[in-house]
């Protein structure tokens, strides 16, 4: 059974940094190009990060881009995602998910898992 686990999330600042895991199991993450996704509430689904499964492609949202910075151990079977100099704008439930698909990382119907999501929420 396929799972990945979300974790990091909470509550800071505006300007502070966390940063996201994504655990995944039953799996061999280095087979799978991992991205992460968020959805505030009353919004759509908006991507925010991909990365190759050998991790030699990163993709970032302009909204992030020199803030955020995805990565990946795949011998820990783990993906991560920095966040710096965070805004209120990026208060939402990020999510992370896996898929074999390549091209257009940043299309979430691409994707073939998904984790249950962990919360984030900056203040002003």
């Amino acid at each position: 059974q396929v799972q990945l686990v979300e974790s990091g999330g909470g509550l800071v600042q505006a300007g502070g940094s966390l940063r996201l895991s994504c655990a995944a199991s039953g799996l061999s993450i280095g087979t799978y190009h991992m991205g992460w996704f968020r959805q505030a509430p009353g919004k759509e689904r908006e991507f925010v990060a991909a990365i190759s499964g050998s991790g030699g492609r990163k993709d970032h949202a302009n909204s992030v881009k020199d803030r955020f910075t995805i990565s990946r151990d795949n011998a820990k079977q783990t993906v991560y995602l920095q966040m710096n100099s965070l805004i209120p704008e990026d208060t939402a439930v990020y999510s992370c998910a896996a898929t074999v698909w390549f091209n257009d990382l940043s299309e979430f119907r691409k994707y073939d898992y998904w984790g249950q999501g962990t919360q984030v929420t900056v203040s002003s």
